[in-house]
């Protein structure tokens, strides 16, 4: 196991960054903060493009489409915005949610926007005509992730009701409630092979979508904020409230890297990590306003 050393940071929010995302082609970073705003980031001359504002209260998730054209954020205001990247300007709010919207994510053919929220609904949303497709009932209490799988057939969604739900998209119906979660799901991802669901929980949960059984992976020591696959899904990301970002091998079931706070690194809370389209970058989002960039290396991520 090793420590990876952070190569730069981003600053220019005035409050949390809750969410960090980069476009398919990985030129972009968007992230998302507590101040309300959304920032589109140069990677690679490590500057900022644009503010994007309109929210009126925190801006908790960012998501964009296949095609890197749209971005879709979720609020605390109670909406779903979708944004147009070349222009930076808003295209749509999506209004539904009775309270603040936790999660949001684009389906992987970027027809629908999924979001989830305090009201324990998620709501499907057509892109083209931003108009309400379905809503999807069952969760008891908040919803606070979700994730499309690869082939956009289904839909896995993790609420404060200690459960995660798996819905069939052709149907708009519940599939399956998995087994012995225990715990809240603050992050959802599935594996690129569709085989495997990740959770970040009071620890980092591994399922296995066959047979339903699932693995811990143990080794942060406070809540799981974020998990992320890499390409090839041989390695999973995650982030924590212990101040630290982690890569697992997942079929070891075993951490080979550590992205630690301290001097270089975030000094709180890293909230939300994500890989680069390539794998061999990593963005972190934290409590203490930056987003930090960190080299992978290739065998890990790519």
């Amino acid at each position: 196991m090793s420590d990876i050393a952070q190569k730069s940071s981003l600053a220019g929010h005035g409050g949390w960054v809750t969410c960090v995302a980069f476009t398919p082609d990985g030129g972009i970073l968007a992230s998302a903060s507590d101040d309300q705003t959304i920032k589109l980031w140069d990677v690679t001359a490590g500057s900022e493009r644009a503010t994007l504002k309109g929210h009126t209260g925190n801006v908790s998730r960012i998501s964009f489409s296949t095609n890197g054209e749209t971005l879709a954020s979720a609020s605390d205001d109670q909406t779903v915005k979708l944004w147009d990247v070349s222009s930076q300007q808003l295209k749509a709010t999506l209004k539904g949610h009775a309270g603040q919207v936790y999660c949001v994510q684009f389906s992987p053919d970027a027809a629908t926007v999924a979001s989830g929220g305090h009201d324990a609904s998620v709501h499907l949303w057509d892109v083209a005509s931003g108009q309400p497709k379905a809503t999807l009932k069952g969760h008891t209490s908040f919803v606070y992730s979700l994730a499309f799988s690869p082939d956009g057939k289904r839909l896995a969604t993790g609420s404060f009701d200690r459960t995660i739900k798996l819905w069939d998209l052709s149907s708009s119906s519940l599939e399956t409630t998995l087994p012995g979660t225990g715990s809240f799901a603050w992050s959802l991802e599935f594996s690129p092979d569709q085989q495997k669901l990740a959770a970040g929980c009071d620890t980092v949960q591994i399922w296995n979508l066959v047979d339903q059984s699932m693995a811990h992976l143990m080794g942060h020591q406070d809540w799981i904020c974020s998990v992320n696959f890499s390409p090839n899904g041989k390695t999973l990301l995650t982030s924590s409230h212990d101040k630290t970002a982690r890569l697992w091998d997942v079929s070891a079931r075993k951490e080979i890297a550590t992205f630690r706070g301290g001097h270089e690194g975030h000094p709180g809370s890293v909230l939300y990590a994500v890989f680069s389209p390539d794998g061999r970058t990593v963005a972190t989002a934290g409590a203490d306003r930056k987003i930090g960039l960190w080299d992978v290396p290739l065998a890990v991520g790519s």
